[in-house]
């Protein structure tokens, strides 16, 4: 086993701090939709209300369902859904889409520590190509508004992981609180790298953040290749170098995963992908939980993958509860 695992997780609960989000996930014939509002695909990209707006009035004649989101929301829901401890950090309205929100946490026992405003509850935008990569045009809305002032001791110090979503870069100061406190408190600090022209736009505050607090990097080929300019490979190596644990997806074709010399290659579950959205938060659900139970580092992969292998054959980022009590024994038996 790897001497990491579990030897400085003093506690089982994992915290998120994310854009609290509703997505609306929209199912889309083809790609000019993309190119008429100018969103690069498989990206992120802010938008305001009004094109968030137009984006939804183009495309209302497709498919289309709600849930909550957020890719730091959708690693703790899973989280919760495995059984583990966890906690959310983030701010919605007392509105339609924010009383949604907080109904979704508590029903799945997440412990809440919500911030409200009167500006509306965030939501992002999610076109469904037909090759199941997903482009999404987000609308932070009060996500935008959670400060580094709200950041206090109080909330951090039950928990053992801080998970933080690159989202959320759009605020330095609050990025960098957060980690901050959480090292203070003895936790471990995670990020999903989230997209790689975010990570393109602000490449020396992150390798900044992953050097002086960040012990775990989660990063698909995209945003490795943005963060390092090089290969999957090449790039694992180089994030390990920044930190304890580097985790590269490589979609269908698995993941890789580096903790100081020690190199593992998991595989992907054979899958029908429909659609990719939240492929990589319920993968971090995955490896997250089982660090927090302190299992190995290729069992805590392999779980990832199991998730994300079963999320893309439905839309959206939640996992069915029909599949769901499928995939619990096959989890138990990895766990042994």
């Amino acid at each position: 086993m790897d001497s990491f695992n579990g030897a400085q997780i003093r506690r089982k609960s994992v915290l998120g701090i994310g854009n609290a989000l509703i997505d609306v996930l929209i199912t889309i014939t083809d790609d000019s939709v993309l190119q008429k509002f100018g969103l690069p695909k498989g990206s992120m990209t802010l938008v305001d209300a009004i094109l968030s707006a137009e984006i939804k009035k183009e495309t209302k004649n497709s498919a289309r369902n709600i849930q909550t989101g957020g890719s730091a929301a959708n690693t703790i829901h899973g989280i919760a859904k495995l059984g583990g401890q966890c906690g959310y950090i983030g701010k919605i309205s007392d509105d339609e889409f924010g009383n949604f929100y907080l109904e979704d946490f508590k029903k799945n026992q997440i412990n809440t520590h919500f911030y409200f405003s009167e500006t509306g509850t965030g939501h992002a935008t999610g076109l469904i190509s037909p090759d199941s990569e997903r482009t999404f045009g987000t609308y932070l809305g009060a996500a935008m508004e959670l400060t580094a002032e709200e950041m206090s001791h109080e909330i951090f110090q039950n928990y053992g992981i801080l998970h933080i979503e690159g989202y959320l870069v759009q605020n330095h100061a609050l990025i960098e609180t957060a980690m901050r406190i959480a090292k203070e408190n003895g936790l471990l600090v995670s990020i999903d790298m989230a997209s790689f022209n975010i990570v393109a736009a602000n490449l020396d505050f992150l390798h900044d953040m992953i050097r002086k607090y960040v012990d775990i990097v989660f990063a698909n080929e995209d945003e490795a290749q943005a963060l390092t300019g090089k290969t999957p490979e090449e790039a694992l190596t180089e994030i390990a170098g920044m930190c304890k644990i580097a985790v590269v997806k490589l979609g269908a074709n698995g993941s890789l995963i580096q903790s100081g010399e020690r190199v593992i290659r998991i595989d992907a579950i054979s899958a029908k992908s429909i659609d990719t959205t939240g492929a990589g938060d319920i993968y971090a659900s995955g490896f997250l939980y089982a660090l927090s139970e302190n299992l190995d580092l290729e069992v805590a992969g392999k779980i990832g993958s199991l998730l994300a292998g079963n999320v893309v054959e439905v839309v959206g980022a939640k996992i069915p509860e029909e599949t769901w009590k499928r995939l619990y024994p096959v989890i138990e038996n990895l766990k042994k």
